[in-house]
């Protein structure tokens, strides 16, 4: 491919000039952009193709690639900077604990706080330190569909906004509650980025001791979660909806935490994706009745 080499910072001044070929995208290396040039027009070096990637599966968020699953090796993490050009590479292996802690390894680069869009929805982290699931996008949505404006919800594990932001922009009146003082930090930043700071309380502390009065919604978005069942039950009235995230489909676990909390409910079970060998993420929506 025939390029033009130029400062990177006028890029986007150059954007309309007749020599640039507009039917394939610049190469940005560095501090130096190089620009297709067009048929019969002056060019300054010429670049081999790019290769399509055919690694192992990845993820972005904002300028840093993370992998998951078994740890790269060597000629992968290579492939996957030579094709994206990130910022940095991490490897999750896994989350931990209650305030599920990434443990993570820098592969290459320099990855740290990043601004990261979708649906979009602004949230800021560090993915070195604070868990991400590109998984999730879809109940994210799912439950920026069914949020009405004027619903009372409360989010028990805000995290940094996951479900918090798409239920406030829907409209909702959101308690969000967050344990991790770290998320906490971001959780806040977060609301104010995305302009939503009048709709949401946010709270740092155990979800068991900060929930109030009675919700339409309770978000349980934690694989713990049913442990948590009946302090939310007690905080639910008929016609609340408490979303239970589960690892396997626990409904029978659910009915009996139901009935020795005297309360009727009908339940559905929606898959969100798969974590491992014949292991689903669900959610199951316990309606009150």
């Amino acid at each position: 491919m025939r390029v033009r080499e130029i400062p990177g910072k006028d890029l986007r001044a150059l954007r309309d000039a007749e020599w640039v070929d507009r039917t394939r995208r610049p190469y940005v290396k560095g501090t130096t952009a190089y620009v297709p040039v067009r048929e019969g027009y002056p060019f300054t070096a010429t670049i081999p193709p790019r290769r399509t990637y055919c690694g192992r599966g990845y993820y972005m968020l904002g300028d840093v690639a993370v992998f998951h699953g078994k740890r790269p090796g060597e000629s992968e993490i290579r492939a996957l900077m030579e094709w994206k050009n990130p910022a940095g590479i991490l490897w999750v292996e896994c989350c931990e604990g209650v305030t599920r802690t990434p443990r993570a390894e820098i592969l290459a680069g320099k990855p740290g706080e990043v601004r990261h869009r979708e649906s979009g929805i602004t949230y800021w982290l560090d993915p070195l330190r604070i868990m991400f699931s590109m998984g999730n996008r879809a109940e994210k949505e799912r439950m920026r569909s069914l949020v009405r404006p004027g619903e009372d919800v409360a989010d028990m594990y805000a995290g940094i906004g996951y479900f918090t932001l798409p239920a406030a922009i829907s409209g909702a009146r959101v308690h969000a509650i967050e344990i991790r003082p770290l998320s906490f930090s971001y959780l806040e930043r977060n609301i104010r980025e995305n302009g939503v700071g009048h709709l949401v309380t946010a709270e740092l502390g155990d979800c068991r001791e900060c929930l109030a009065g009675t919700y339409d919604r309770i978000i349980m978005g934690h694989f713990g979660a049913i442990d948590h069942l009946p302090a939310a039950l007690a905080h639910s009235r008929p016609g609340t909806v408490l979303h239970v995230h589960m690892a396997g489909d626990r409904t029978d676990e659910i009915m009996a935490v139901l009935k020795a909390q005297g309360v009727r409910a009908r339940v559905e079970t929606h898959k969100v994706k798969k974590l491992g060998p014949h292991t689903w993420h669900y959610v199951q929506d316990v309606t009150r009745e």
